[in-house]
């Protein structure tokens, strides 16, 4: 009895000075990065034994009381650094846009992505050595010039061997990703965490822009990192303006009063008072026509890395009806292919055998001209819209079409060119190398 008592109040010990500990790290990071003070603020620590580093979900910040003790007198820059990790993971929505990448491989990719921005900050409360592998594997990211952002480093870990692989996993290993949420059947919409994350995301890059000029080189990092992430926000906010409002057969809860259900199992034993309403209205997309220009302007890796992009959004968002029909045009000074997709095989089949048709001048007009003769001969039940994706150099059709369009441009566009009719938004290319 003596013995659990005394290791109940050696474990309660533990807890508090872990405790004390991490709250001297939050205000050390603080002083440095102060435009990160409301994210330092948002996970709450908790302690798990089992665990042998830091670890979250988005709510809390799990950690080891055995390691923080261990570490904190011989190193307390690592358990700094450890902590801004962890957070910064949450910032940039990694625990939440996987999709269906592999798990190991995107923990991987995010692991150096926000190692490579604390690298980038150059503070005294992070600052380590950087090791040959290291300094490798950023100048091998940073050879075309483009952001390193975790799903480009998913792209390049793809092509490395084995042996390689474990050799980067050991040298950017920081947290542990057990809590990360997994992906169920292919989809997972935005839950209220993710949702609190985002919004901390907009706080914190705000707050740097006022900062304006007293932000140094390693804070830019963090900033072009904030931005992808923003477009990427901007982006799925965009896409729900395709959706339309349908009834669908699904328990709607949100209408259903549990009280009298249960009351009347209890009074008359298998009879309850009321059902659970068998549809509700939901808003989603049915019909939909995505055109890609071929023009000899444009990257092809860009244009499959943007409509995997689109389409994994639209997935993790639950934004498609059970029956729609998808159509995947490609399109230069006339329509060269189109795709119909009505599955979700079908649509992995097109990320595998997807080539570029084309090659000539960008005329936007025959595409629309194509999407009016499928109207006319009733292709859809109801078409939510068109995205044409470009680099914004073509001829632009003058009369309206019945139904929502947006051009979607990879870099800044003259926004008095495009019609008025018309959606413009500038996707980060960063996001879609």
């Amino acid at each position: 009895m003596c013995s659990k008592t005394f290791e109940s109040s050696q474990t309660f010990w533990e807890e508090e000075m872990s405790g004390k500990i991490l709250a001297f790290l939050r205000e050390e990071i603080y002083l440095e990065l102060p435009f990160l003070c409301i994210a330092l603020s948002v996970l709450e620590p908790k302690a798990d034994a089992r665990l042998q580093t830091f670890a979250t979900e988005g709510e809390h910040l799990y950690f080891s009381p055995e390691q923080i003790l261990r570490v904190f007198p011989k190193n307390s820059q690592y358990l700094d650094r450890l902590y801004l990790h962890t957070v910064l993971h949450c910032i940039f929505s990694h625990l939440w846009i996987a999709g269906q990448r592999q798990r190991d491989l995107w923990g991987i990719a995010c692991d150096i992505a926000v190692e490579h921005t604390i690298d980038g900050m150059n503070k005294n409360c992070t600052k380590r050595i950087l090791t040959f592998l290291r300094k490798e594997v950023y100048r091998e990211l940073e050879e075309d010039g483009a952001g390193i952002s975790a799903p480009r480093i998913y792209r390049y870990l793809q092509g490395k061997d084995g042996e390689r692989l474990q050799q980067i996993e050991r040298e950017f290993f920081a947290d542990d990703h057990v809590f990360w949420p997994k992906e169920v059947q292919g989809q997972m919409p935005m839950s209220q965490i993710q949702k609190k994350w985002n919004q901390v995301a907009r706080q914190t890059r705000m707050e740097q822009k006022r900062r304006g000029e007293d932000a140094g080189e390693g804070e830019g990092i963090l900033a072009r990192q904030l931005k992808v992430q923003k477009s990427r926000r901007n982006y799925r906010e965009f896409l729900r303006k395709f959706a339309v409002l349908r009834e669908e057969v699904h328990c709607d809860e949100d209408t259903f009063d549990l009280t009298f259900y249960t009351y009347g199992l209890r009074l008359y034993g298998n009879m309850p008072l009321v059902e659970p309403v068998e549809s509700r209205e939901i808003r989603k997309i049915r019909d939909f026509v995505v055109v890609v220009d071929t023009s000899y302007s444009t990257n092809g890796t860009l244009v499959k890395n943007f409509l995997r992009e689109t389409f994994q959004i639209l997935r993790q968002e639950d934004s498609f009806f059970h029956r729609c029909r998808i159509h995947v045009i490609q399109c230069d000074e006339k329509v060269r292919r189109d795709t119909v997709i009505e599955s979700e095989v079908e649509l992995e089949g097109l990320f595998q055998n997807f080539e570029i048709v084309g090659g000539g001048n960008t005329d936007f007009r025959p595409a629309f001209a194509y999407v009016e003769e499928l109207l006319e001969q009733g292709e859809f039940r109801q078409l939510c819209g068109l995205l044409y994706f470009t680099d914004g150099r073509g001829i632009y059709p003058k009369k309206k079409p019945s139904y929502k369009t947006a051009f979607l441009f990879l870099e800044e566009y003259e926004e008095e060119k495009v019609p008025a009719w018309a959606m413009g938004m500038q996707l980060e290319q960063e996001e879609l190398e």
